[in-house]
């Protein structure tokens, strides 16, 4: 089995996507579109959207895996990193294990970060799966300001639907919110990266508090997205596609 990737335009070193908790490869699609024509893949992580089936999915050392796997398969030696909550954490580690292949990192609202996360608001959007009920969960994830995008709740409400889907998701969000606390990257393995590396963070994000960007290390570049809250992707997509600009170079 593969893993589920879509891929557009052509350069030579392509900027991979991973999405965040509950998500998939679709939500990418305003940010990967305005990066065009540079050449994108933007996966669907184990046990979500297309790759659902994904043996011991869950785990982000299992994405990792899954992920550095499909990349050679692919015949991809140089690549930049795009990862947004637990695909940032995922992209992180990814880093960490192939600095020698990772051109730069960017990371948004990234889980592992901290320890704090708030598992009852993850458990309930992972539990969504009506348009309603996934409205709710985003506008409850993101800043006051925010509204969430039609596109995003169609794409997950069809994702959703998928047999097997909701108890897939049940199971990762018991997994990565146990006992309301996440597994934390050191500040010291952030400290060893020595690509590129940024940081978005919204001030208002309600799953991952921004008190998580302190102590970063110095040659990391914060972007405060003052207002905002955990889903960037969606509230801030113009802002996300400047910041990864900026990053790629």
């Amino acid at each position: 089995m593969r893993l589920f990737a879509r891929e557009d335009g052509d350069s030579a070193a392509p900027i991979v996507f991973l999405h965040g908790f509950g998500s998939c490869h679709g939500l990418w699609r305003p940010i990967t579109g305005a990066l065009s024509p540079e050449r994108t893949i933007a996966y669907d992580l184990p046990g979500h959207g297309a790759s659902l089936g994904w043996p011991d999915a869950g785990p982000a050392k299992i994405a990792v895996r899954a992920i550095s796997a499909d990349l050679d398969a692919r015949g991809i030696e140089k690549f930049h990193l795009v990862g947004h909550s637990f695909g940032g954490v995922v992209a992180t580690l990814l880093a960490s294990a192939r600095p020698q292949n990772v051109v730069s990192l960017t990371v948004l609202a990234p889980g592992g970060y901290g320890p704090e996360i708030n598992g009852a608001l993850l458990r309930r959007y992972g539990a969504a799966v009506e348009p309603d009920e996934i409205r709710d969960c985003l506008a409850a994830m993101s800043g006051q300001s925010s509204a969430a995008p039609d596109h995003a709740v169609k794409v997950l409400a069809e994702m959703r639907r998928q047999p097997g889907q909701s108890e897939m998701l049940a199971r990762i969000a018991a997994e990565i919110s146990r006992d309301d606390r996440q597994g934390v990257i050191s500040r010291e393995t952030l400290a060893a990266l020595a690509m590129p590396v940024s940081v978005m963070w919204g001030t208002a994000d309600p799953l991952l508090p921004y008190s998580q960007t302190e102590g970063l290390p110095s040659q990391f570049s914060l972007h405060t997205a003052e207002g905002f809250g955990h889903m960037l992707p969606e509230e801030a997509p113009e802002r996300v596609v400047v910041v990864i600009r900026r990053t790629v170079g």
